[in-house]
């Protein structure tokens, strides 16, 4: 497995009225991920700001290549139901992961 980042876009059906918790499908959403996480495909990852003005979510994920990545969020009730897309599934290399050090020192 390798690690990719995931930038998630407002899809066609994005509420631009409505904030991120009050969308179409959320708390399936957010139960899907929920279990992509347990399970450690995600491995962080949350709203982003700065970017462009349709950027949503950047995710740090396990997969095993660039289609895997997009696969994993086909059953996204977001996606299926075209609240968000999936903008980009890009290679991430992480040298840096306080998280990994902190857990060993404790």
């Amino acid at each position: 497995m390798a690690v990719f980042a995931v930038i998630t876009a407002r899809g066609p059906n994005w509420d631009r009225q409505r904030g991120i918790r009050e969308q179409r499908a959320w708390a399936e959403h957010a139960a899907f991920a929920d279990g992509l996480a347990e399970r450690g495909v995600i491995v962080f990852g949350g709203p982003i700001g700065g970017g462009a003005e349709d950027d949503v979510a950047l995710l740090a994920i396990n997969a095993t290549d660039e289609r895997d990545g997009h696969e994993i969020f086909s059953n996204d009730p977001w996606t299926k139901n075209g609240v968000f897309r999936l903008k980009e599934v890009r290679p991430w290399i992480i040298w840096i992961d306080s998280r990994s050090a902190a857990h060993n020192q404790g």
